[in-house]
Protein backbone atom coordinates (compact mmCIF):
# COMPACT_ATOMS: atom_id res chain seq x y z
CA UNK A 1 0.00 0.00 0.00
CA UNK A 2 1.22 3.51 -0.83
CA UNK A 3 0.31 6.59 1.19
CA UNK A 4 -0.04 9.80 -0.82
CA UNK A 5 0.25 12.80 1.49
CA UNK A 6 0.57 16.55 1.10
CA UNK A 7 1.19 18.67 4.21
CA UNK A 8 1.07 22.46 4.60
CA UNK A 9 1.08 24.84 7.57
CA UNK A 10 -2.38 26.34 7.99
CA UNK A 11 -4.77 28.17 10.28
CA UNK A 12 -7.27 25.55 11.39
CA UNK A 13 -10.19 27.91 11.85
CA UNK A 14 -9.97 29.07 8.24
CA UNK A 15 -9.70 25.50 6.97
CA UNK A 16 -12.76 24.40 8.98
CA UNK A 17 -14.82 27.09 7.26
CA UNK A 18 -13.56 25.92 3.84
CA UNK A 19 -14.32 22.28 4.68
CA UNK A 20 -17.99 23.15 5.08
CA UNK A 21 -17.98 24.46 1.49
CA UNK A 22 -16.73 21.14 0.07
CA UNK A 23 -19.26 18.99 1.97
CA UNK A 24 -16.64 17.42 4.21
CA UNK A 25 -17.72 14.82 6.76
CA UNK A 26 -16.22 15.40 10.19
CA UNK A 27 -15.09 12.11 11.72
CA UNK A 28 -13.75 13.24 15.09
CA UNK A 29 -10.65 14.05 17.12
CA UNK A 30 -7.92 11.81 18.46
CA UNK A 31 -4.75 12.34 20.47
CA UNK A 32 -1.63 10.55 19.28
CA UNK A 33 1.74 9.87 20.90
CA UNK A 34 4.23 8.54 18.33
CA UNK A 35 7.51 7.07 19.55
CA UNK A 36 10.07 6.82 16.73
CA UNK A 37 12.97 4.39 16.79
CA UNK A 38 16.50 4.40 15.40
CA UNK A 39 17.69 1.13 13.89
CA UNK A 40 20.88 -0.64 15.02
CA UNK A 41 21.81 -1.76 11.48
CA UNK A 42 21.27 1.40 9.38
CA UNK A 43 20.66 5.13 9.70
CA UNK A 44 16.99 5.89 9.06
CA UNK A 45 17.83 9.58 8.60
CA UNK A 46 20.03 8.61 5.63
CA UNK A 47 17.71 5.95 4.20
CA UNK A 48 14.62 8.14 4.68
CA UNK A 49 12.72 5.40 6.52
CA UNK A 50 10.71 5.55 9.72
CA UNK A 51 9.64 3.06 12.38
CA UNK A 52 7.22 4.13 15.09
CA UNK A 53 4.88 2.84 17.75
CA UNK A 54 1.73 4.97 17.98
CA UNK A 55 -0.56 5.27 20.97
CA UNK A 56 -3.87 6.78 19.92
CA UNK A 57 -6.96 7.67 21.94
CA UNK A 58 -10.31 8.84 20.61
CA UNK A 59 -11.70 11.98 22.22
CA UNK A 60 -15.06 11.80 23.94
CA UNK A 61 -17.96 13.53 22.22
CA UNK A 62 -17.92 16.21 24.92
CA UNK A 63 -14.30 17.17 24.20
CA UNK A 64 -13.68 20.80 23.27
CA UNK A 65 -10.04 21.87 23.09
CA UNK A 66 -10.81 25.52 23.79
CA UNK A 67 -12.55 24.59 27.04
CA UNK A 68 -9.39 23.05 28.52
CA UNK A 69 -7.07 25.34 30.44
CA UNK A 70 -3.34 24.91 29.99
CA UNK A 71 -3.09 24.77 26.21
CA UNK A 72 -2.30 21.98 23.78
CA UNK A 73 -0.26 19.81 26.15
CA UNK A 74 -3.08 19.58 28.69
CA UNK A 75 -5.60 18.91 25.91
CA UNK A 76 -3.51 16.00 24.60
CA UNK A 77 -3.17 14.62 28.14
CA UNK A 78 -6.92 14.90 28.69
CA UNK A 79 -7.60 12.69 25.68
CA UNK A 80 -4.71 10.22 26.03
CA UNK A 81 -5.14 9.53 29.73
CA UNK A 82 -7.72 11.89 31.22
CA UNK A 83 -11.41 12.55 31.45
CA UNK A 84 -11.92 13.00 27.70
CA UNK A 85 -10.52 9.60 26.67
CA UNK A 86 -13.21 7.48 24.98
CA UNK A 87 -11.16 4.53 23.70
CA UNK A 88 -7.61 3.76 22.65
CA UNK A 89 -5.33 1.47 20.71
CA UNK A 90 -1.69 1.02 19.69
CA UNK A 91 -0.16 0.48 16.25
CA UNK A 92 3.28 -0.16 14.82
CA UNK A 93 4.15 1.49 11.50
CA UNK A 94 7.02 1.23 9.03
CA UNK A 95 7.39 3.91 6.34
CA UNK A 96 9.69 3.50 3.38
CA UNK A 97 11.66 6.24 1.61
CA UNK A 98 9.81 9.09 -0.09
CA UNK A 99 8.90 8.19 -3.67
CA UNK A 100 9.01 11.65 -5.25
CA UNK A 101 9.95 15.28 -4.68
CA UNK A 102 6.40 16.58 -5.19
CA UNK A 103 4.76 15.07 -2.10
CA UNK A 104 5.30 12.93 0.99
CA UNK A 105 4.15 9.76 -0.80
CA UNK A 106 5.76 6.55 0.37
CA UNK A 107 5.14 2.85 0.91
CA UNK A 108 3.66 2.16 4.33
CA UNK A 109 2.93 -0.90 6.45
CA UNK A 110 0.87 -0.61 9.63
CA UNK A 111 -0.77 -3.05 12.01
CA UNK A 112 -2.39 -2.96 15.42
CA UNK A 113 -0.66 -4.34 18.50
CA UNK A 114 -2.27 -5.37 21.78
CA UNK A 115 0.21 -3.46 23.92
CA UNK A 116 2.19 -0.47 22.71
CA UNK A 117 4.35 -0.62 25.83
CA UNK A 118 5.27 -4.25 25.15
CA UNK A 119 6.01 -3.46 21.49
CA UNK A 120 8.30 -0.61 22.50
CA UNK A 121 10.11 -2.92 24.91
CA UNK A 122 10.54 -5.61 22.25
CA UNK A 123 12.07 -3.09 19.86
CA UNK A 124 14.41 -1.80 22.58
CA UNK A 125 15.56 -5.34 23.42
CA UNK A 126 16.35 -5.85 19.72
CA UNK A 127 18.55 -2.75 19.66
CA UNK A 128 16.09 -0.21 18.27
CA UNK A 129 16.61 2.93 20.35
CA UNK A 130 13.75 5.39 20.91
CA UNK A 131 14.66 8.66 19.17
CA UNK A 132 11.81 10.97 20.18
CA UNK A 133 8.08 11.08 20.84
CA UNK A 134 5.79 13.36 18.85
CA UNK A 135 2.39 14.19 20.38
CA UNK A 136 -0.55 15.84 18.66
CA UNK A 137 -4.28 16.36 18.42
CA UNK A 138 -5.66 15.25 15.06
CA UNK A 139 -9.08 16.26 13.76
CA UNK A 140 -10.17 14.12 10.79
CA UNK A 141 -12.54 15.01 7.95
CA UNK A 142 -13.45 12.92 4.88
CA UNK A 143 -13.68 14.62 1.49
CA UNK A 144 -14.24 12.34 -1.51
CA UNK A 145 -11.37 9.80 -1.52
CA UNK A 146 -9.26 11.84 0.89
CA UNK A 147 -8.80 12.37 4.57
CA UNK A 148 -8.16 15.97 5.57
CA UNK A 149 -6.26 16.01 8.86
CA UNK A 150 -6.01 19.09 11.04
CA UNK A 151 -2.94 18.45 13.19
CA UNK A 152 -1.98 20.51 16.24
CA UNK A 153 1.51 19.21 17.04
CA UNK A 154 3.06 19.82 20.45
CA UNK A 155 6.06 22.15 20.11
CA UNK A 156 5.78 22.26 16.32
CA UNK A 157 2.60 24.08 15.23
CA UNK A 158 -0.61 23.65 13.23
CA UNK A 159 -0.66 21.81 9.90
CA UNK A 160 -3.14 20.33 7.46
CA UNK A 161 -2.49 17.02 5.75
CA UNK A 162 -4.45 15.78 2.74
CA UNK A 163 -3.87 12.08 2.25
CA UNK A 164 -5.16 8.93 0.62
CA UNK A 165 -3.94 5.40 -0.14
CA UNK A 166 -3.35 3.72 -3.50
CA UNK A 167 -2.49 0.16 -4.40
CA UNK A 168 0.53 0.78 -6.66
CA UNK A 169 3.20 3.40 -7.27
CA UNK A 170 1.78 4.01 -10.74
CA UNK A 171 -1.27 5.62 -9.11
CA UNK A 172 0.72 8.05 -6.96
CA UNK A 173 1.01 10.92 -9.45
CA UNK A 174 -2.74 11.11 -10.21
CA UNK A 175 -3.62 10.93 -6.52
CA UNK A 176 -1.11 13.67 -5.73
CA UNK A 177 -2.61 15.97 -8.36
CA UNK A 178 -6.07 15.34 -6.89
CA UNK A 179 -4.66 16.21 -3.45
CA UNK A 180 -3.27 19.47 -4.85
CA UNK A 181 -6.69 20.28 -6.29
CA UNK A 182 -8.38 19.67 -2.94
CA UNK A 183 -5.84 21.87 -1.17
CA UNK A 184 -6.68 24.66 -3.58
CA UNK A 185 -10.40 24.29 -2.89
CA UNK A 186 -9.61 24.61 0.82
CA UNK A 187 -7.81 27.89 0.20
CA UNK A 188 -4.36 26.36 0.68
CA UNK A 189 -1.36 26.53 -1.64
CA UNK A 190 0.41 23.29 -2.62
CA UNK A 191 3.58 25.35 -3.07
CA UNK A 192 3.61 25.77 0.74
CA UNK A 193 4.05 22.04 1.11
CA UNK A 194 6.46 20.75 3.76
CA UNK A 195 7.98 17.33 3.16
CA UNK A 196 9.77 17.18 6.52
CA UNK A 197 8.08 14.86 9.01
CA UNK A 198 6.77 16.10 12.34
CA UNK A 199 9.68 14.23 13.92
CA UNK A 200 12.13 16.14 11.73
CA UNK A 201 10.46 19.44 12.52
CA UNK A 202 10.57 18.68 16.25
CA UNK A 203 14.23 17.67 16.22
CA UNK A 204 15.13 20.74 14.15
CA UNK A 205 13.63 22.97 16.85
CA UNK A 206 15.22 21.06 19.72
Amino acid sequence: MYEVEVKVPADHDAVRAALADVDAERIGTVAQADTYFDAPHRDFAETDEALRVRRVATAAASFERDAIEGGLTDAIDAVLDGEYRAEGESRVTYKGPLLEAESKSREEFETGVESGAEMREILSRLGFDPAATVRKLRETHHVEAFEVLLDAVEGVGEYVEVETEVESDSEVEAAREDAYDLLGRLGLDPDDQIRTSYLGLKLADA
